[in-house]
């Protein structure tokens, strides 16, 4: 259906190119690819969830006010004589962009949950930059020009108004996070035919106040006109598409990125100002000079804004990186990394203060042939959940990492042999699943290093393991360190 309506309004616009210069038969063609576009819109939205109507509704809204403007200005052309701003069509042109704001707003609502301060920004700058061309080229010049009522320069200033809004949203939406599939570059295809034709609008203003009669020129007139009709079309193609009820789906985990499309737009937008006080100057006269230092203060603050984002963004990853590099992914404990930096620490510490230290090392008992019984996922789970029940009765002071398999090594400051075995008794009565453990204890003998302590702890586990099974063995002391007591 969507191709159907795709090649029909095609063909429709390009037998426009060659419709005899009459104004009915010109605007009453527009009118019907336009209302072909607002029909295919509400068509598509009617397809929808109730829930997902709301923003096709209102671009159905925007764009109907639009067309029926296109019939209504003329006839204040050819029946009224009416030219001059504003004519009774203005307000149906300009209610194009309230309308589409509410239905991309509406959309970014619901496809991210939460606030993205960094797409707004974004979208406050490239807004910021292309609104000082606004303001140079197209609202100020009709402010003073002196030619039309005040409420014509307020008519005439309102479309570039209504073009900045639309771009802000239209960042805003690109920036933001949700699923980006046929029916999203459609839209924003679309929009942006609307913004290229309100542009071309405006150069070609300028060239009529300048003395060129392209007003004149047929083809130039059509050209035009077939942006706009462009817009309505891809309005309607994107509503059909199947994939439409994509658009407002919400988005999962904001990923903030700065492409190279995106930092060419903001740079763009950034070196606006500088760009047209160069313009000036290389005239001879700066007349816009308050407008550019507003614009140049509020790109100033959004840039360093957006470079302190980008920051603390670096930092925030930096330090996850950090805790993964220390983390145990399947169990969330400390991993050898963190065990290995720790252990020298906490030694050190017993040392200064003069107070004991013991290390255990800890292996789940038979634990291959409980994976080779139901499975290894089965045995992730079992590592998961003996973690958390072993972790449950350690004391506060403790640490429990996993060192590597189904081994696990427990660090007990501050506690003596048997201090330490009774915590491990503990550990051992809550494993699950009917499962054991086998371990073995080390204290340390303040002379030993942190790899001769856990030498140690190993031998005993092994002990134990020799011995049966589901058992806890305290290490034998060094020979050096016994015979350095005696």
């Amino acid at each position: 259906m969507p191709i159907v309506f795709a090649v029909t309004v095609a063909l429709a616009i390009a037998v426009y190119q060659f419709l005899p210069d009459d104004p009915w038969l010109v605007g009453g063609w527009q009118m019907a690819i336009g209302y072909a576009g607002v029909a295919a819109v509400l068509a598509g939205a009617r397809r929808l969830p109730r829930r997902d109507r709301l923003p096709w509704w209102l671009f159905a809204a925007g764009l109907g006010a639009n067309v029926t403007g296109i019939g209504v200005s003329v006839v204040c052309t050819e029946l009224w004589q009416l030219v001059d701003l504003p004519t009774p069509s203005d307000p149906l042109f300009l209610l194009l962009y309230p309308f589409c704001a509410a239905g991309i707003a509406v959309l970014i609502r619901r496809r991210e949950t939460g606030r993205d301060w960094t797409a707004m920004i974004d979208a406050t700058t490239v807004t910021t930059g292309f609104g000082l061309l606004a303001w140079v080229y197209v609202i100020a010049p009709s402010a003073q020009g002196g030619k039309i009522t005040m409420l014509g320069e307020a008519t005439q200033s309102a479309y570039p108004i209504g073009d900045l809004v639309m771009i802000a949203m239209m960042t805003r939406l690109l920036r933001g996070g949700g699923t980006r599939g046929a029916p999203f570059w459609l839209l924003t295809a679309s929009l942006g035919a609307f913004l290229v034709g309100d542009t071309a609008w405006v150069v070609v203003g300028n060239l009529i106040d300048q003395g060129y009669p392209v007003e004149d020129i047929v083809w130039v007139n059509r050209a035009l006109s077939s942006i706009f009709l462009v817009a309505f079309s891809l309005f309607g193609v994107a509503a059909l598409h199947r994939d439409a009820r994509t658009l407002g789906a919400p988005a999962g985990p904001a990923v903030a990125r700065l492409g190279r499309v995106h930092l060419a737009l903001l740079t763009l937008a950034s070196l606006v100002a500088p760009a047209l006080l160069a313009v000036q100057l290389a005239h001879g006269a700066v007349t816009d000079g308050m407008a550019i230092v507003v614009a140049s203060f509020a790109l100033f603050l959004l840039v360093v804004t957006r470079m302190a984002q980008l920051v603390r963004q670096v930092e925030r990853q930096a330090q996850q990186v950090r805790e993964l590099a220390r983390r145990d992914e399947l169990t969330g404990l400390p991993n050898r990394r963190a065990w290995n930096d720790e252990l020298p620490r906490a030694l050190e510490i017993a040392r200064r203060d003069g107070r004991p230290v013991s290390v255990a090392v800890l292996d789940l008992d038979l634990f291959k042939q409980f994976n080779d019984a139901y499975g290894h996922p089965a045995g992730d789970r079992l590592l998961k959940a003996s973690a958390t029940a072993w972790h449950g009765e350690l004391r506060t002071v403790d640490t429990l990492a996993r060192y590597g398999g189904e081994e696990f090594v427990v660090l007990l400051p501050g506690a003596s042999g048997e201090e330490a075995r009774d915590v491990l008794r503990r550990a051992l009565a809550a494993t699950p699943l009917g499962q054991t453990f086998s371990a073995g204890i080390a204290v340390w003998d303040e002379a030993e290093t942190s790899d001769q302590l856990i030498e140690r702890a190993d031998a005993a586990l092994y002990q134990a393991k020799n011995a049966g099974r589901n058992q806890i063995r305290a290490a034998a002391n060094r020979p050096a360190a016994a015979a350095a007591r005696k």
